[in-house]
């Protein structure tokens, strides 16, 4: 038997809506009590030092399993995206994924929506969700059979799972590699437009609503998107909807001087679309960050802009992105828990995202006035391509516990 006292913390608790002095009991890797605490008899005592003690991260779009990133950014549960090598399409696959993250991550695969990823036929969705697939997703590209696309919500409504949808109209983005726009002109880019992925969603929603399917977008990132998810939740049509902060920091001016690093999925957008991400925020369009954590090495990134691959690391900064919206008044500090662990515990049907006396002790403590600098070099990350490399950041969490075991 082990006990553990977390003392001196502002305690943040997505499911009590509220925020609080105190601290925080672990007994036996779960919460035993929180709030007035006696740390007498403790084993250990961890003194927050004024921070915020809060539910672990709860990642629910990641594309490489990353322990170390993960662990130094707080996320003690992920969700993997079915775009691995072989792509997580058979319950065998899906199985040896939620072994991946060892006794440090709890790694929840999602099931391909299609065998290999290929968007031409249905893959054992049935087969995969009783080998543990939380979810279905159609991976980094969309499906572009609407027929498919039904079936699939039909199917995955009738095993209550949820479909994570991608939302690029592949036939408008093919071989672009940015938004449309000044900036893509300026600098001689094949873009495509922002309509791209406004006219998967609504096709995606419609279908949705006939299905009655629980639809999740893994990240939109455009005014007209917001829009329609808007005219959706008042409809009651069940859909919910992740982005990455950077696309609340960051627009498509960011790509200057060719920054393979902030060459994203999808692209960054319009200052105007950015406006809108921030209003998505505030009035709840928004329902969950993700990092979309993707590593790519110097083969991926060391490359002309149009050559080089997508993606960023971005496990080690989604707390430190998201703490800058709270400084610009943009969201609280209850706002960003929920939308960084309670609403994703929702979302993946997972234990976690309150601090609850009973839980399962996956918790943080964060300093939320800490300045750093990133250095993409010295990231723990398998590579460190952040669109953030060399920007001051505020805000870094200082201890990740995963079942009463202290990783950080």
């Amino acid at each position: 038997m082990s006990l553990i006292a977390i003392i001196n913390g502002r305690l943040i608790d997505p499911a009590a809506k509220n925020i609080y002095a105190g601290g925080l009991l672990i007994k036996d890797g779960r919460i035993a009590a929180c709030g007035d605490i006696d740390p007498k008899g403790a084993d250990t005592i961890i003194d927050a030092e004024g921070g915020y003690i809060a539910p672990a991260i709860i990642d629910p779009t990641v594309f490489s399993v990353d322990a170390p990133a993960f662990i130094k950014g707080g996320i003690t549960r992920v969700a993997l995206m079915p775009d691995q090598s072989p792509a997580l399409d058979e319950a065998t696959l899906i199985k040896r994924a939620k072994e991946s993250g060892g006794d440090a991550v709890e790694v929840y695969p999602l099931a391909a929506g299609s065998r290999c990823l290929e968007g031409q036929e249905l893959a054992e969705i049935g087969l995969m969700k009783k080998a543990g697939a939380k979810a279905v997703a159609t991976g980094r590209q969309w499906i572009a059979d609407s027929g498919l696309m039904y079936r699939l919500l039909d199917y995955a409504a009738s095993l209550d799972l949820t479909v994570i949808s991608h939302a690029e109209d592949g036939g408008l983005t093919k071989g672009c590699v940015a938004t449309e726009g000044l900036m893509a002109s300026r600098l001689g880019l094949r873009a495509a437009p922002a309509v791209a992925e406004a006219i998967v969603v609504a096709r995606d929603l419609m279908l949705a609503e006939e299905t009655g399917c629980k639809i999740h977008f893994a990240q939109l990132t455009t005014k007209k998107s917001f829009d329609l998810i808007r005219q959706a939740k008042k409809r009651g049509i069940k859909v919910t909807v992740g982005i990455n902060p950077a696309y609340l920091l960051l627009s498509d001016r960011h790509i200057e001087d060719f920054r393979t690093f902030a060459r994203l999925s999808p692209p960054l957008r319009s200052e105007e679309d950015r406006l809108a991400s921030i209003e998505a925020i505030q009035d709840g369009v928004i329902d969950v960050f993700c990092s979309a954590h993707d590593p790519r090495g110097a083969e991926d990134k060391r490359l002309p802009f149009i050559d080089a691959k997508p993606g960023m690391a971005g496990a080690e900064t989604l707390l430190s992105a998201a703490v800058e919206l709270v400084r610009e008044c943009i969201i609280d500090f209850f706002s960003l828990m929920k939308l960084l662990s309670g609403n994703a515990a929702q979302l993946l049907g997972c234990q976690g995202g309150s601090l609850s006396v009973g839980e399962e002790a996956d918790i943080i403590i964060f300093d939320a006035n800490r300045e750093w600098q990133l250095d993409s070099a010295k990231m723990a990350a398998k590579a460190g391509n952040s669109p953030f490399d060399g920007r001051m950041m505020r805000g870094k969490v200082t201890h990740t516990i995963k079942g009463g075991y202290v990783l950080l």
